[in-house]
């Protein structure tokens, strides 16, 4: 663990642990890292778990997030439990040093679960060591999301199930995520934010679009771009297969029409090779790095449509006006798909082949994903979150109702 010689106590009357570990981390929780450095009433420490390090740090550098504890805890190739065992130890020492009065984890990563269950167990530390009386509070961002299948995505269902059961506060994006916290018997500091995620992304497209950034100047700007993204442990394998022969048929059938497929490969063992085998010699097909969060959201804007298996693309995309296709067996994101924003499609290549020609063509069809409503909120979700944390009254920071 390594910590900034500048680091001091205050005489602030609350100390808030904000843990980070991923790239969606990062962009979902330096909204609320912001807006609490912005009172007068917080202390506010980072943690970066560095559960992704190339990945991490230079987005917390682009939102000018500064880590205040840095652990070292990857290994290439590290069994799950392996992680969590060097992350529980890890953030141990860095609570004991700081003492929190709050601890903020976001989603359901490895880094967030036992982001929770450190400031859970970190109790009887500080009850034996006559430190603190009572335990360090937990606040959930980005709390309720279920699939209802244990196993997908894996492991992050199990984790922000059990995350939830440890909270003082439990920030719930939508109203479908608070209904689904009380179908668990979680009702008590239950609020309905709004999702960071848009906050983040409005930040960063108004910087994109005056800076005029452009990641993809090989691409003219008459060609149309279907922008595909595939990580997920659960279409390792013969999910990824499905899906590059969908792509690869699909980058045949549209050669001649303008359409142009752009594919950030994940720097994953089990997904570079599948994806360069099949996909690695196509004209219209473009494999490239996996992009830092501007250029990924300039590539989104300049998007016509998107095919993921990610979470944080089916919230961000419909808020620039881009339809997206699932390419899961099922979602924690109803929301997306209800409002039409977003259609869950699997990871079959004949599905992903008919779903992806029907939107490119239909116009009609286009246009109706494309103008569907974003059901994620109108970017104050952190500053919302920022409220409550410090005390103020519910009802006038929460969208929709307090879960009963």
């Amino acid at each position: 663990m390594t910590t900034p010689s500048s680091i001091h106590s205050t005489d602030k009357a609350q100390k808030a642990l904000i843990v980070i570990g991923t790239r969606p981390e990062a962009i979902k929780l330096a909204p609320v890292v912001k807006a609490l450095k912005n009172r007068t009433d917080m202390d506010v420490r980072v943690c970066a778990t560095g559960q992704h390090t190339d990945m991490l740090f230079p987005l917390l550098d682009w939102f000018g997030v500064k880590r205040d504890y840095t652990l070292d805890v990857m290994e290439h190739g590290q069994p799950l439990s392996h992680l969590a065992g060097k992350l529980m130890a890890g953030l141990h020492d860095v609570m004991a040093e700081f003492n929190p009065d709050i601890v903020v984890v976001q989603g359901d990563t490895t880094s967030a679960f036992v982001g929770a269950m450190a400031a859970y167990y970190s109790y009887d530390y500080f009850w034996k060591s006559g430190l603190r009386t009572t335990p360090p509070k937990i606040a959930h961002v980005e709390a309720g999301l279920r699939t209802g299948n244990n196993y997908s995505p894996y492991p992050e269902e199990v984790n922000r199930r059990l995350i939830g059961h440890m909270c003082h506060w439990s920030f719930a994006p939508t109203q479908e995520s608070a209904d689904a916290l009380a179908r668990e018997g979680i009702r008590e500091g239950v609020y309905v934010t709004g999702n960071t995620v848009i906050d983040a992304l409005f930040e960063t497209s108004r910087i994109v679009r005056e800076s005029g950034r452009n990641p993809l100047p090989q691409i003219g700007t008459d060609k149309k771009i279907v922008l595909v993204t595939s990580h997920r442990r659960e279409n390792y394998g013969t999910g990824l297969q499905e899906i590059c022969e969908a792509v690869k048929t699909l980058a045949a059938r549209y050669a001649d029409a303008g359409i142009e497929f752009v594919y950030p490969v994940h720097l994953n063992r089990n997904v570079q090779g599948p994806v360069h085998d099949m996909l690695g010699n196509l004209e219209n097909v473009h494999l490239i790095e996996p992009q830092d969060y501007p250029d990924f959201v300039a590539m989104m804007s300049r998007s016509h449509l998107i095919l993921t298996d990610s979470g944080g693309v089916q919230e961000e995309a419909p808020s620039l006006g881009k339809p997206v296709l699932v390419m899961r067996e099922n979602t924690e994101r109803p929301e997306a798909v209800a409002a039409g924003t977003a259609k869950l499609i699997g990871a079959k290549a004949g599905k992903i082949i008919a779903e992806t020609s029907a939107l490119l063509d239909n116009e009609l069809l286009y246009r109706q994903m494309a103008q569907a409503k974003n059901p994620y909120g109108d970017g104050k979700a952190a500053q919302r979150i920022a409220n409550l944390l410090c005390g103020e009254s519910a009802e006038k920071n929460f969208l929709g109702r307090e879960a009963a």
